[in-house]
């Protein structure tokens, strides 16, 4: 019985290795001197957009999204309530936010979508949070989402 046990035990450690992440065919990731304008002008919008959200953890002042800004979905999930739920975690985790640091761009080809990555810099040195804003080929926020924050893109 014990044989079996650990034989078990073995071929479950052998099952569980580490994968490898890689980019889907249809992504490419631009450095931020390779924009082009347009894609520049859609950074400026997106880093706009992602610091007004994270400035409301400092302020907790939010000035809810437009139809031209953000998709419905956008809209609908970036209530003042859920907001300020995230905001209350991260003050006291992380401290008071500071600013974005742009670090590079995701296009998308199959979906026509630009995914920016922001560092997110607060008042503890601690803190290590990825802001990701996707723009959809309308120039609108289709996706705000925060991660912890890792070098490559996943």
């Amino acid at each position: 019985m014990k044989k079996v046990i650990i034989l078990c035990c073995l071929l479950a450690l052998m099952g569980c290795k580490t994968k490898n992440v890689h980019l889907k065919p249809t992504e490419k990731v631009i450095p931020p001197d390779e924009m082009s304008k347009v894609e520049e002008t859609q950074e400026k919008k997106a880093y706009g957009i992602g610091k007004r959200i994270l400035m409301t953890c400092n302020n907790s002042k939010f000035t809810p999204f437009t139809t031209k800004e953000a998709t419905d979905k956008v809209i609908a999930n970036s209530t003042i309530e859920n907001i300020n739920k995230i905001c209350a975690k991260y003050n006291l985790k992380y401290g008071l936010f500071k600013d974005l640091q742009f670090v590079e761009m995701i296009h998308d080809k199959a979906e026509n979508t630009n995914v920016y990555r922001f560092k997110a810099l607060f008042e503890y040195e601690k803190a290590n949070k990825e802001l990701r804003v996707t723009m959809n080929s309308e120039n609108k926020a289709s996706a705000i989402s925060t991660k912890d924050w890792k070098d490559e893109f996943e």
